[in-house]
């Protein structure tokens, strides 16, 4: 049994080693959701994640012929990094197995404590296989990134830093992929105040525990996809699942364009980077119907690289109408060009890209095509723009957001 005094033991063996995360009230979303709204910012942790609890603590209650065997575990990047930071500190050696999709910077970040880092398979199943063979042909000792006791009991140590900061919490979101963090969570705040609502957040594309939730047990998926890599699960953890069972007041699918929307609004709102998973408790923050309580959602990792930023800031912006692009014939003939841009800009419309195409017909004189990409202030200035187009006499039409 998962028990307030191993929780304790574990919240003793992490003091010093984790970094403040201290909650942080939402203006924002407060005003939105229609509840006073905080985070709690795990990606701001050691490592950038939460993943350093269970992994720290599990590497502390090992045997010292355990840890001379050195590690092995697979992960998707912060469990990752979480192991070996722990390995560095603990003085063994580990190896880590990633999958090939694992976004650079977490490789680099892992490298970084001195372990060995092994890519292999498309996604974490893939990766766990090969480290469950590690670990009988070499007899390294396997740290299972959520299907542990000692280390969801780690990860549960978020919640009591939550109630210390906010005593009357009344609503926790949880990200959930195979289940370590909301075992810990939901478990530990359930002992601390019996009444409280813990839900579990998860991708639509990897909603493992729920399918499992709703059978009554352990389902597996015969695939998963999603942008929120670190909880791209296909099976949940078997002895986490009574916990969840019991623990769990619900689950809420997420899918990925809100997580899109997610990420703009941490950008810009709290100037935060918070990786696809953590976002899932950002954008079920909509989803939950309870009002006027006091909601904490679990920022649960911000190791992205710029890539994927940079990407998630384009999709973002379209998503909302900020950016969009439309096409409209022209005669070939000077001037033309110049008396769109004038039309756009009388309607305040900001040009960033165009794209001349003379050769959309055979006859150059009757039509060029002209692509135009610009940033607009959201989807009714977008429409307004396209309405003044269509007033001056260009049959002006809006192009797919995927060609932009």
């Amino acid at each position: 049994m998962l028990t307030v005094d191993k929780f304790r033991k574990a919240r003793d063996v992490l003091r010093g080693v984790l970094l403040d995360t201290s909650l942080v009230y939402s203006p924002y979303f407060t005003a939105i959701c229609g509840n006073r709204v905080y985070f709690k910012p795990e990606n701001l942790q050691v490592t950038g994640a939460y993943k350093v609890r269970g992994a720290y603590y599990k590497v502390s209650t090992l045997t010292p012929e355990e840890k001379a065997c050195g590690l092995v575990t697979a992960s998707a990047g912060n469990h990752a990094q979480g192991v070996a930071y722990a390995a560095r500190a603990a003085g063994v050696s580990a190896t880590i197995v990633m999958p090939t999709t694992t976004p650079l910077v977490k490789v680099n970040n892992t490298k970084s404590y001195g372990v060995d880092v092994v890519l292999h398979g498309s996604g974490y199943d893939e990766s766990y296989e090969l480290a469950e063979k590690i670990a009988r042909e070499e007899g390294k000792t396997l740290v299972h990134p959520f299907n542990d006791l000692e280390v969801a009991v780690g990860q549960g140590t978020v919640a009591y830093e939550i109630f210390k900061d906010l005593p009357d919490v009344s609503v926790l979101l949880v990200p959930v992929g195979g289940g370590g963090l909301a075992t810990g969570v939901s478990t530990l705040a359930k002992l601390l105040n019996p009444n409280i609502k813990v839900y579990g957040v998860e991708p639509s594309g990897a909603a493992c525990v729920s399918a499992s939730l709703e059978a009554g047990h352990l389902v597996s998926l015969e695939s998963v996809s999603t942008i929120a890599d670190g909880v791209a699960v296909k099976t949940p953890g078997d002895k986490l699942m009574p916990y969840l069972l019991e623990n769990l007041d619900g689950i809420i699918r997420i899918d990925d364009d809100e997580l899109v929307d997610a990420f703009l609004d941490m950008m810009e709102k709290h100037k935060m980077i918070v990786e696809n998973a953590g976002l899932l408790t950002v954008a079920a923050l909509s989803h939950i119907h309870e009002r006027d309580q006091n909601v904490v959602s679990i920022l649960s990792g911000g190791n992205m690289d710029v890539i994927t930023i940079a990407s998630l800031v384009q999709h973002g912006l379209i998503n909302r109408g900020r950016v969009f692009s439309f096409s409209v014939l022209l005669p070939d003939r000077p001037g033309e060009l110049l008396a769109v841009a004038k039309v756009v800009s009388e309607e305040r419309g900001n040009i960033i890209k165009l794209d001349h195409n003379q050769f959309v017909s055979i006859n150059r004189q009757s039509a060029v095509e002209l692509r135009v990409t610009l940033e607009a202030f959201g989807h009714e200035h977008k429409a307004r723009i396209i309405r003044a187009l269509e007033a001056a006499g260009y049959d002006a039409r809006v192009i797919d957001t995927t060609a932009i």
